[in-house]
C-alpha cells in the first residue's frame, strides 16, 4: 500500500477558521503536537544533510510489503527464530512477519503515543520506547506488558532522592550481557535532556550522564544506541555527528565524526551498519568506527529514504531499515553481483 501522510498526522491540516475560540486554536496545536510532526522536522541548517562520502555498498534494495492499516515503521527487530518485528506508528504497534515475510501477528492496541526504538533481550521480552509519552515499556514474548519505567504522559528528570522518576524523550533502548539496561532520550535539538540513564534488569535506576554540549560526554541528540562485543556503548549523537563510546559505567572512551546525521546502529561481528537520518543513507563501518561503504539517498522509490531511522540485520545478513517519515520498511540484500 503507497504510504499516505495523513495516515500519521494530525487531523489539523491548513487553516482554523474564524469562528474558532482561543480554546479551540490551542486544542488545534496541541493535536499537531502530539501528532509527533515537531519531532519529524528536518534540520533547517543544510550542512547537516550532506551525505557521508564512501564507496557504494554492493547491496540492493528491496521493498518490504506491510499490512493494510500499518503505520509509519519507527524500529525494527529479530527474534531467535529469525521472526522479524516491526514497531510502527499506526494503533497496532508492534507487527510479526516470519523469515518468508508471512504474517504472523499484531498487538501492542493504543498503547503508544510516538513509538521509537525497538529492542530484544536475551530471554525474547521486548523493550520499546515511547518518545511522545516519555516511557519504556517492557513485553513479554507474548506481547503482555510487564514493566514501565517512566511516568507517562509526563516529562522531566530522573531524580531518586527527589523522588522523581521521568524521562524526557526516550529514544533507544540497550541490553546489556548482565540484563542492565540503557536508555538514551532527548530527542528535540535544543529542547529535552539529551542523556544516558542505567538501570538494573528490574528497572531499577543505577546512574546517568550527559546533557547538552558539544564537548565528551555531551550530547546534542543522544538518539540510539548498541553495546559491541567488548562491552562498551556505541551512542549516536546526531545533531552533533558523531558516535560517542563509553564504557557500561559511563566513562568517555573516545568520539567517531561522520557527515550527516547518524540516527541508529547494528552492530555485528564483522560490520557495524548506521542509518544516517535525513542524510538518507546506510553506512557499513568496520569494528573500529571506520566508514567502509555506502547507499542512500533522498527520495521515495527503492534504496532512498525520507528518514532511515532505524536498522537491524537479519540472521542471513540482509538489512532491514524503519523509514518513519516515507512510512515504509526496506530490506537490503547482496547484489547479484556479488553473491
Amino acid at each position: 500500500m503507497p504510504y499516505d501522510p495523513s495516515l500519521t498526522t494530525s487531523p489539523v491540516r491548513t487553516s482554523v477558521s474564524a469562528e474558532m475560540s482561543i480554546k479551540q486554536i490551542t486544542f488545534a496545536i496541541l493535536l499537531v503536537f502530539a501528532s509527533g510532526s515537531a519531532f519529524a522536522q528536518r534540520p533547517s541548517d543544510p550542512a547537516l544533510l550532506v551525505p557521508q562520502q564512501a564507496p557504494m555498498l554492493d547491496m540492493v534494495a528491496v521493498p518490504v510489503p506491510l499490512p493494510e492499516g500499518t503505520g509509519a515503521p519507527a524500529s525494527v527487530t529479530f527474534d531467535k527464530q529469525g521472526h522479524v518485528l516491526v514497531l510502527t506508528r499506526g494503533q497496532q504497534a508492534f507487527f510479526e512477519f516470519e523469515e518468508s515475510g508471512a504474517f504472523v501477528r499484531s498487538f501492542g492496541d493504543k498503547l503508544f503515543t510516538r513509538a521509537h526504538g525497538l529492542r530484544l533481550d536475551r530471554d525474547g521480552n521486548i523493550w520499546a520506547t515511547d518518545v511522545g509519552a516519555h516511557t519504556v515499556m517492557k513485553f513479554n514474548p507474548q506481547g503482555e506488558l510487564l514493566l514501565t519505567l517512566g511516568t507517562k504522559g509526563e516529562a522531566g528528570e530522573w531524580n531518586e532522592a527527589a523522588g522523581s522518576r521521568h524521562f524526557n524523550q526516550p529514544n533507544d533502548v540497550a541490553i546489556g550481557g548482565n540484563g542492565d539496561i540503557f536508555v538514551v532520550q532527548g530527542h528535540t535539538p535544543g529542547g529535552g535532556d539529551p542523556r544516558v540513564l542505567k538501570f538494573d534488569k528490574t528497572g531499577k535506576f543505577i546512574t546517568t550522564w550527559g546533557g547538552r554540549g558539544k564537548e565528551p560526554g555531551k550530547f546534542e541528540v543522544a538518539h540510539g544506541i548498541a553495546i559491541d562485543a567488548k562491552g562498551q556503548l556505541w551512542v549516536t549523537d546526531r545533531e552533533n555527528q558523531r558516535i560517542q563510546v563509553f564504557t557500561q559505567d559511563g566513562k568517555f572512551v573516545k568520539e567517531l565524526k561522520y557527515a550527516g546525521l547518524p540516527c541508529a546502529l547494528d552492530i555485528g561481528r564483522q560490520y557495524i551498519y548506521m542509518v544516517n537520518g535525513f542524510a538518507a543513507q546506510v553506512l557499513r563501518l568496520d569494528l573500529d568506527g571506520k566508514v567502509l561503504a555506502a547507499t542512500g539517498k533522498p527520495g521515495k522509490g527503492p534504496g532512498e529514504f525520507g528518514e532511515a531511522h532505524m536498522i537491524a540485520v537479519s540472521p542471513q545478513g540482509e538489512l532491514f531499515v524503519a523509514d518513519s517519515v516515507n512510512g515504509t520498511l526496506q530490506k537490503f540484500v547482496r547484489s547479484p553481483a556479488t553473491r
